[in-house]
């Protein structure tokens, strides 16, 4: 599809008294015929001849949208806004293409995503025999001692299980042969599992008889050396190492290295079509350049960001970095962030019930119910939405439970106002998932995840619990729960289209459709990424729908999401990202 701009004459588009009176007001139909219409200001940009789906029942859709400065100023037909054009109106004919509100990424890595962009992507691997591959080319151009970093691979999504393997995942031989001067580590898609060479576990001090910590696991063979694999906390030992060796850095060049993985992160996402995303955890380090980039006018997008730190830190930390829509609406940190299992790729999500698939194992609890009840506390105190990842039934209850408890000991405040959160709420008992609406607990969920995880799910956790619990998109709604869709980028690609598709699809690979009465129609799919992604983050009063006086804030589509044949839907690109009225992405022609 071709999308035109250009500027308008204004002999030929305006009124001589709208030009004149320069007022901003929002475009209003003049009673009877040939009455003259209301005066306004010439709009700085307007985008018209295409399909508009608001995600506002007063109008839901349009042709035409005008805007003035970061600001809708008026929508209609393309008649409407023709008004508002002016001599330095910039002008998008749409022909025809689809805009809706500016995607938010309801939960993403921001960071993560800027890391991801600069090290080894290894989600493209078939098999641990590419995996060996990938790192043994980056070893040889890497200097001695250099670290190698990568992310994305999964070993459920392999052609083949590794040999030798234990509990599936491969051992470190191979890894360690062709990186002898080098450590790497590689993360797991999911974020909850990493994988080590020998320099890197010596780096890190593994022996026979390093402990397991709390929360943790190393995976070790039947003589208990250390296979490589570190799940979730097990993971902090060679991080630790990693953030030792990084300690040398400068002040200066921590800074200068974080900056270009903040632009890094914002050009991949609004080449995605995303407006906003909701960072899942940073660290005060990460808020306090945030906010010097956004002083300095280069931070492109929003980022709405939860506060991750240890526990004991927390007191102090939150009231002090507690931020809302600061520098022209660019940057919040609203929330904060705790997780309380792992991932079921890696068998760390807490279960109610052993694994199908490994009877040994219910799963982890990873940061403590105390941790997660005090900091609630503090929440309240402070007045920050609490967001703890929970994937596995007994992580989501357990979660409920604190939430429930603490709501218990507060009644001043009304839960629903509060809009606790819990991030990706995957696998769910029957009994909990009305909790959901009842509390007013946001499931922040990832649509992309079903389909994604769900050639596993059945093996982790057979037939019964999949079908009762597993991406529950329509029962969590009939709760009344509000849905808010992301990607968890950069565990999955940060691009919205594939999230959508599985939503409303919930088609794999190989065509099957993974439990088809939970899939979302079209346009809850798109509440799900716009207005409900703002009301997740208290931000539905400007964003998340496209209504006058919001900030505009928009996606532009090459295909129509809304009615092209579902299996469409994955072709479509974007075309255009508009942040507060100015166009931060065009796609190539």
């Amino acid at each position: 599809m071709t999308l035109t701009i250009r500027t308008m004459g204004i002999a030929a588009l305006l009124g001589t008294a709208a030009w004149m009176t320069g007022t901003l007001a929002p475009a209003t139909r003049a009673q009877g015929r040939g009455a003259a219409q209301t005066a306004v200001r010439p709009a700085d940009l307007v985008l018209r001849g295409g399909k508009i789906v608001t995600v506002d029942d007063r109008r839901p859709d349009a042709q035409a949208i005008a805007i003035g400065g970061d600001t809708i100023v008026a929508l209609g037909s393309n008649q409407d806004i023709q008004r508002y054009v002016g001599p330095a109106t910039r002008v998008i004919e749409l022909n025809g293409a689809l805009a809706t509100p500016g995607f938010i990424d309801a939960h993403a890595h921001f960071t993560g995503v800027g890391e991801a962009a600069r090290n080894l992507k290894l989600s493209t691997a078939t098999d641990w025999n590419d995996i060996v591959r990938m790192v043994a080319e980056a070893a040889q151009k890497a200097k001695p001692g250099e670290w190698i970093l990568g992310r994305g691979w999964h070993q459920e999504k392999w052609s083949e299980v590794p040999s030798p393997n234990v509990e599936g995942f491969p051992l470190h031989e191979a890894l360690s042969k062709v990186s002898p001067n080098n450590p790497v580590w590689l993360t797991h898609a999911s974020g909850h599992a990493g994988f080590a060479n020998a320099y890197a576990m010596k780096m890190a001090e593994v022996t026979k008889t390093t402990a397991d910590p709390p929360g943790g696991k190393i995976l070790r063979d039947t003589d208990g050396n250390a296979t490589g694999l570190f799940n979730e906390r097990a993971q902090g030992i060679v991080g630790d190492a990693l953030a030792h060796d990084r300690a040398t850095r400068t002040a200066a060049q921590v800074d200068a290295d974080l900056r270009t993985v903040i632009e890094l992160a914002a050009r991949e996402s609004l080449s995605k079509g995303i407006t906003t995303v909701n960072d899942a955890g940073s660290p005060p380090l990460t808020i306090d350049v945030m906010k010097k980039v956004i002083d300095e006018g280069k931070l492109p997008l929003r980022v709405w960001m939860m506060l991750r730190e240890t526990p004991d830190k927390l007191a102090a930390d939150m009231p002090k970095y507690r931020t809302v829509n600061y520098g022209d609406k660019r940057f919040s940190v609203r929330a904060v962030k705790r997780a309380i299992d792992g991932a079921l790729g890696s068998r760390g999500a807490w279960m109610l019930e052993p694994y199908a698939d490994l009877p040994s194992t219910s799963g982890m609890n990873t940061d403590t119910l105390d941790d997660i009840r005090q900091t609630a506390e503090l929440s309240i105190t402070y007045d920050y939405q609490v967001a703890v990842h929970a994937i596995g039934d007994r992580g989501n209850r357990e979660t409920l439970n604190i939430y429930e408890d603490t709501f218990k000991k507060h009644p001043e405040k009304n839960s629903k106002d509060l809009r606790w959160r819990i991030e990706h709420s995957q696998h769910l008992s029957a009994a909990d998932i009305p909790r959901f609406g009842r509390l007013g607990v946001i499931a922040s969920m990832e649509g992309i995840h079903c389909t994604s995880d769900a050639p596993y799910v059945l093996a982790r956790l057979g037939p019964k619990r999949a079908e009762e619990g597993a991406y529950v998109w329509q029962k969590l709604m009939k709760s009344g729960a509000v849905i808010a869709n992301g990607t968890d980028a950069p565990v999955e690609d940060i691009d919205p289209i594939p999230s959508f598709y599985a939503s409303v699809s919930r088609t794999l690979k190989d065509g099957t459709v993974f439990y088809p009465d939970q899939r979302m129609s079209r346009m809850e799919a798109l509440k799900s990424y716009t207005i409900n992604a703002a009301f997740a983050g208290f931000d539905e009063g400007i964003k998340g729908s496209l209504v006058a006086g919001k900030l505009a804030d928009i996606t532009v589509f090459s295909k129509d999401l809304m009615t092209v044949p579902e299996d469409q839907i994955p072709s479509a690109r974007v075309l255009y990202t508009i942040v507060g009225g100015k166009v931060q992405y065009t796609a190539p022609q």
